[in-house]
Protein backbone atom coordinates (compact mmCIF):
# COMPACT_ATOMS: atom_id res chain seq x y z
CA UNK A 1 0.00 0.00 0.00
CA UNK A 2 1.17 3.54 -1.09
CA UNK A 3 1.45 6.03 1.97
CA UNK A 4 -0.61 9.11 2.56
CA UNK A 5 0.83 12.02 2.06
CA UNK A 6 -0.27 14.60 3.96
CA UNK A 7 -1.38 17.94 2.18
CA UNK A 8 1.31 20.99 2.85
CA UNK A 9 -0.30 23.82 4.27
CA UNK A 10 -0.54 26.73 1.75
CA UNK A 11 2.77 29.12 2.09
CA UNK A 12 1.77 33.01 1.97
CA UNK A 13 4.29 34.85 -0.47
CA UNK A 14 4.70 37.76 1.38
CA UNK A 15 5.79 35.51 4.47
CA UNK A 16 8.13 33.42 1.52
CA UNK A 17 10.05 36.34 1.04
CA UNK A 18 10.73 37.56 4.05
CA UNK A 19 12.13 34.29 5.14
CA UNK A 20 14.13 33.51 2.15
CA UNK A 21 15.45 37.04 2.42
CA UNK A 22 17.21 36.46 5.44
CA UNK A 23 19.53 34.59 3.35
CA UNK A 24 22.54 36.27 2.08
CA UNK A 25 23.80 35.86 -1.52
CA UNK A 26 26.41 37.21 -3.49
CA UNK A 27 25.44 38.62 -6.71
CA UNK A 28 26.15 37.72 -10.07
CA UNK A 29 25.66 39.58 -13.34
CA UNK A 30 25.10 36.97 -16.35
CA UNK A 31 26.16 37.78 -19.53
CA UNK A 32 26.45 37.35 -23.26
CA UNK A 33 26.66 38.36 -26.65
CA UNK A 34 23.64 37.74 -29.18
CA UNK A 35 24.28 38.69 -32.69
CA UNK A 36 27.08 40.80 -31.68
CA UNK A 37 25.48 42.45 -28.66
CA UNK A 38 26.05 42.87 -25.20
CA UNK A 39 23.29 41.16 -23.21
CA UNK A 40 23.21 40.54 -19.46
CA UNK A 41 21.31 40.62 -16.39
CA UNK A 42 21.45 40.85 -12.38
CA UNK A 43 21.38 37.31 -10.46
CA UNK A 44 21.67 37.11 -7.14
CA UNK A 45 20.38 32.49 -7.10
CA UNK A 46 23.80 31.43 -8.50
CA UNK A 47 25.30 28.29 -6.81
CA UNK A 48 28.03 25.49 -7.69
CA UNK A 49 26.42 22.71 -8.14
CA UNK A 50 29.45 20.02 -8.83
CA UNK A 51 33.19 19.85 -9.04
CA UNK A 52 33.62 16.59 -11.13
CA UNK A 53 31.99 17.39 -13.58
CA UNK A 54 32.65 21.31 -12.95
CA UNK A 55 29.04 22.73 -12.60
CA UNK A 56 27.57 25.89 -11.18
CA UNK A 57 23.23 27.04 -11.80
CA UNK A 58 21.37 29.72 -11.42
CA UNK A 59 17.72 30.69 -11.64
CA UNK A 60 16.77 33.01 -14.31
CA UNK A 61 12.57 34.45 -13.87
CA UNK A 62 10.88 32.76 -16.79
CA UNK A 63 9.17 36.02 -17.29
CA UNK A 64 13.44 37.37 -18.23
CA UNK A 65 13.37 38.39 -21.76
CA UNK A 66 17.32 38.50 -21.55
CA UNK A 67 17.48 34.47 -20.61
CA UNK A 68 16.00 33.50 -23.62
CA UNK A 69 18.79 35.68 -25.78
CA UNK A 70 21.57 34.44 -23.68
CA UNK A 71 20.41 31.15 -23.78
CA UNK A 72 20.55 31.35 -28.04
CA UNK A 73 24.46 32.17 -27.30
CA UNK A 74 25.10 28.85 -25.67
CA UNK A 75 27.41 29.92 -23.59
CA UNK A 76 28.28 33.46 -21.45
CA UNK A 77 30.27 34.37 -18.20
CA UNK A 78 29.22 34.61 -14.93
CA UNK A 79 30.64 37.93 -13.36
CA UNK A 80 30.84 37.81 -9.37
CA UNK A 81 30.45 41.09 -8.16
CA UNK A 82 31.97 43.68 -6.18
CA UNK A 83 30.81 45.67 -3.09
CA UNK A 84 31.60 48.65 -5.54
CA UNK A 85 29.28 47.30 -8.46
CA UNK A 86 25.75 48.03 -7.08
CA UNK A 87 25.34 50.83 -9.78
CA UNK A 88 26.50 48.10 -12.58
CA UNK A 89 24.25 45.58 -10.71
CA UNK A 90 20.65 48.05 -10.59
CA UNK A 91 21.50 48.51 -14.46
CA UNK A 92 21.88 45.20 -15.36
CA UNK A 93 18.56 44.70 -13.12
CA UNK A 94 16.06 46.45 -15.22
CA UNK A 95 14.22 45.71 -18.20
CA UNK A 96 15.01 47.86 -21.37
CA UNK A 97 16.66 50.32 -22.45
CA UNK A 98 20.76 49.92 -23.40
CA UNK A 99 21.87 47.70 -19.78
CA UNK A 100 25.55 47.95 -21.22
CA UNK A 101 25.64 51.84 -22.09
CA UNK A 102 28.56 52.90 -19.61
CA UNK A 103 29.64 49.59 -18.56
CA UNK A 104 33.09 48.76 -19.04
CA UNK A 105 33.75 45.00 -20.43
CA UNK A 106 35.94 43.21 -22.59
CA UNK A 107 36.02 39.77 -23.62
CA UNK A 108 36.15 36.72 -21.65
CA UNK A 109 38.20 33.78 -23.29
CA UNK A 110 34.64 32.20 -24.54
CA UNK A 111 33.74 35.86 -25.89
CA UNK A 112 31.83 37.04 -23.15
CA UNK A 113 31.19 40.44 -21.64
CA UNK A 114 33.65 40.12 -18.39
CA UNK A 115 32.66 43.27 -16.34
CA UNK A 116 35.62 45.28 -15.18
CA UNK A 117 36.22 45.19 -11.97
CA UNK A 118 34.39 41.78 -10.99
CA UNK A 119 35.90 39.76 -8.24
CA UNK A 120 35.76 36.73 -10.27
CA UNK A 121 34.24 35.37 -13.51
CA UNK A 122 33.22 31.71 -14.97
CA UNK A 123 32.71 31.05 -18.28
CA UNK A 124 30.35 28.37 -18.98
CA UNK A 125 28.18 26.45 -21.77
CA UNK A 126 24.52 25.45 -20.91
CA UNK A 127 24.19 22.30 -19.91
CA UNK A 128 20.81 21.92 -19.10
CA UNK A 129 17.45 23.18 -17.64
CA UNK A 130 15.10 22.14 -15.45
CA UNK A 131 11.34 23.34 -14.71
CA UNK A 132 12.02 25.74 -11.12
CA UNK A 133 7.85 26.95 -10.60
CA UNK A 134 8.44 30.41 -11.83
CA UNK A 135 11.71 30.20 -12.90
CA UNK A 136 13.83 28.20 -15.06
CA UNK A 137 16.85 26.43 -13.15
CA UNK A 138 19.68 26.75 -15.47
CA UNK A 139 22.68 23.99 -14.83
CA UNK A 140 26.33 25.33 -17.23
CA UNK A 141 29.06 23.33 -17.60
CA UNK A 142 32.25 25.49 -15.96
CA UNK A 143 34.74 25.84 -19.15
CA UNK A 144 37.00 28.58 -17.46
CA UNK A 145 37.59 30.50 -14.61
CA UNK A 146 39.37 33.76 -13.17
CA UNK A 147 40.23 35.42 -10.08
CA UNK A 148 40.39 39.04 -10.15
CA UNK A 149 40.53 40.75 -7.18
CA UNK A 150 40.45 40.44 -3.55
CA UNK A 151 37.42 43.52 -3.16
CA UNK A 152 34.91 42.44 -0.31
CA UNK A 153 31.67 40.84 -2.39
CA UNK A 154 28.55 42.76 -2.72
CA UNK A 155 25.74 41.05 -0.93
CA UNK A 156 21.84 40.88 -1.35
CA UNK A 157 20.05 40.73 1.95
CA UNK A 158 16.36 41.17 2.95
CA UNK A 159 15.90 42.94 -0.67
CA UNK A 160 18.57 45.41 -0.43
CA UNK A 161 22.35 45.44 -1.17
CA UNK A 162 24.81 45.20 1.67
CA UNK A 163 28.14 44.86 2.50
CA UNK A 164 30.90 42.51 4.65
CA UNK A 165 31.27 44.32 7.84
CA UNK A 166 35.59 45.83 8.48
CA UNK A 167 36.63 42.93 11.19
Amino acid sequence: MEPVLAQAPAIDATAFKAVLGRFCSGVTVITALDDGEPVGFACQSFASLSIDPPLVSFFPAKTSSTWPRIRRAGRFCVNILADHQIDICRRLGRSGADKFAGVDWIASSNSSPLLTGALATIDCELHDEVDGGDHTIVIARVTGLNEHSDATPLLFYRADFGRLAAQ
